[in-house]
């Protein structure tokens, strides 16, 4: 049993390490996310989860509470995919700020979230490094 936990423990921290290393890749699309989690999760979720519907993290909450039992793998993705997806929400909250001096340069007078967004992807090679990282990071680009 303490072999198993220090066994899930080592992959969650290799999750943890690899996410850290791509802090500056692109970040998983929900979509993305769901498909590696079924794939890399879809028997614990089965085996653990079986009955519970999507949404709200129940998942997620199931495989946690479930962890001494969940194979390694799926609580490494589980952790990978959990990072990733906290670093997209993160970069999406702070691509105003990020990007202000940008749009108010670069783009001054464009109306709109939208046109905004296209302007700063238009002119991406004028577009400073970290808002161009935020653009990325929130899966815009």
């Amino acid at each position: 049993m303490a072999e198993r936990r220090n066994a899930l423990r080592t992959a969650v921290l290799m999750a943890f390490l690899a996410v850290g290393v791509a802090a500056h890749a692109e970040t998983i699309s929900y979509a993305d996310a769901v498909t590696t989690l079924s794939k890399d999760c879809g028997a614990d979720i089965k085996k653990f989860c079986s009955g519970l519907n999507l949404g709200n993290g129940r998942i997620a909450d199931c495989l946690q509470k479930n962890s001494a039992k969940v194979s390694p793998v799926c609580t490494s993705t589980l952790a990978a995919v959990t990072a990733s997806i906290k670093q997209r929400q993160a970069a999406q909250v702070a691509y105003h700020q990020i990007c202000r001096r940008n749009m108010a340069t670069t783009c001054k007078g464009i109306k709109g979230d939208g046109n905004m967004l296209s302007c700063l992807l238009k002119a991406n090679r004028i577009v400073g490094g970290p808002c161009n990282q935020a653009i990325t990071d929130a899966g815009w680009r």
